[in-house]
């Protein structure tokens, strides 16, 4: 196309919008590229007075561009296209540029085709060619008339957006207002949750006051009690050696019985005695571990050769292992000795035939003591109830002989595995028998 006259940019006008729509594009490009061919083509009608008008489909695969060459028959500058300003069209269209080549200039400007708009082959070229050839440009008053219906519809768009943009504002504010409401609700929640918080932990300091007091009372008690049983309990015991002793006077058969039972029964409430006081020493923390290098080989030893008298059944065999020396580890040797023996008594007591072993191996750097029975076990749910004070497992029956217990030694014992720095725990079945285990680390103490 060629422009010689104003009358020219509207029939330009007219076209870039008819080959905007020929080619799929939406009709806002169509308004966009029709916009920017005829602003660029009166500023060369008013620059050189005339140029040509080129439209090319370019790309033959997606995504294809619609591009419009408008050529100078003069070179021109910049200035002398825009008067010394930008090109107002930039915003209007995908690519601008101006070239110079053979004197000549020219103002390229393109516009991709949409996804949804069919693929330019050469055949449907071809046709859209000779549908445009087929019709006649229409009169400025036509294309002023176009223009109108499209700056009211502009218009319109603008109206409805303001008027979207004022709902959705309208819509924030309340939003606002309800997130500032809910945002005083969760404060004035927070608040009073933190007032709960802080009235619960006052009430708590103050139950654990109560505790910490009223644990303190049981121990005194337990020691108290403890020391003045013991002497009376020890007076019976001495009396019915007296009594049962043969240089004393002879007692009947009967009498010498009763004796025994009355020496059996103080010898039980004196070890139940002194396990309270234990316990109680223990708990009050005045237990303090004396650090020494103890060896274990002279430890077992010891134990072996005490216990051995307590293991005369039949069927019945109690093995000490003695570890490979060196074994030493720093510790306190009275308390850890205090530790096994309570572990083994506990063994011999409710393990009828089979055996009773303490072992020790080193392990990563501490110590794994051991001492297992092949007694009746303890069922899974109570390994633990079994470390609390006076509890006993209701199937566990003493081996006749042995004594019932008082169900302190293991809570005893646990607390002084922990003095030691330590742990004492339980692996048994019902009817496997049972497995207790210290660790103890290497270098304890301080």
């Amino acid at each position: 196309m060629t422009i010689r006259q104003a009358h020219d940019i509207f029939v330009v006008r007219q076209r870039g919008r008819e080959v905007a729509a020929a080619l799929g594009l939406e009709e806002q490009d169509q308004i966009r590229i029709a916009t920017a061919l005829s602003e660029v083509a009166r500023q060369m009608l008013a620059a050189v007075g005339g140029a040509e008008v080129s439209f090319q489909a370019v790309g033959r695969h997606a995504p294809q561009s619609l591009q419009v060459d408008v050529v100078s028959p003069v070179p021109l500058t910049q200035a002398d296209l825009t008067r010394g300003d930008p090109l107002p069209v930039g915003r209007l269209v995908d690519t601008l540029s101006v070239s110079h080549a053979d004197a000549v200039t020219v103002v390229t400007m393109s516009r991709r085709l949409p996804p949804s708009a069919a693929r330019l082959t050469p055949e449907r070229l071809d046709a859209l060619r000779a549908e445009l050839a087929a019709t006649s440009p229409g009169s400025p008053l036509d294309e002023l008339a176009a223009q109108n219906q499209q700056l009211i519809a502009a218009l319109d768009e603008v109206r409805s957006q303001r008027d979207e943009l004022a709902r959705l504002n309208a819509e924030l504010q309340e939003t606002n207002r309800g997130v500032l409401a809910l945002y005083g609700q969760l404060s004035e929640e927070l608040e009073e949750t933190n007032r709960g918080v802080v009235a619960l932990y006052a009430e708590l300091d103050e139950k654990s006051a109560q505790l910490r007091g009223a644990n303190e009372a049981k121990t005194r008690f337990l020691a108290n009690a403890s020391h003045e049983l013991r002497a009376p309990v020890t007076a019976i015991i001495g009396l019915a050696r007296l009594l049962a002793d043969a240089s004393s006077d002879p007692l009947t058969a009967e009498q010498l019985r009763q004796v025994e039972l009355i020496r059996g029964s103080a010898t039980d409430l004196l070890g139940l005695v002194n396990d309270l006081l234990d316990l109680a020493k223990a708990e009050s923390g005045r237990i303090e571990p004396s650090w020494e290098d103890v060896d274990l080989c002279a430890v077992f030893g010891q134990l072996r050769g005490t216990l051995r008298a307590l293991a005369s059944r039949p069927q019945f065999e109690l093995v000490v292992e003695e570890p490979e020396p060196p074994a030493l580890i720093r510790s306190d040797e009275v308390l850890l000795s205090r530790v096994l023996r309570n572990l083994l008594h506990n063994g011999l007591k409710f393990t009828e035939r089979g055996e009773v072993r303490m072992r020790a191996r080193l392990d990563d750097g501490r110590w794994e003591l051991s001492v297992s029975d092949t007694g009746v076990g303890i069922p899974p749910e109570l390994h633990e109830r079994i470390f609390e004070e006076f509890y006993q497992v209701p199937s566990a029956t003493p081996v006749p002989g042995a004594g019932t217990g008082t169900g302190l030694g293991l809570p005893y014992a646990r607390r002084l595995v922990t003095l030691l720095g330590g742990s004492l725990t339980v692996s048994s079945e019902p009817g496997r028998g049972s497995t207790f285990t210290v660790r103890l680390p290497v270098r304890g103490g301080p």
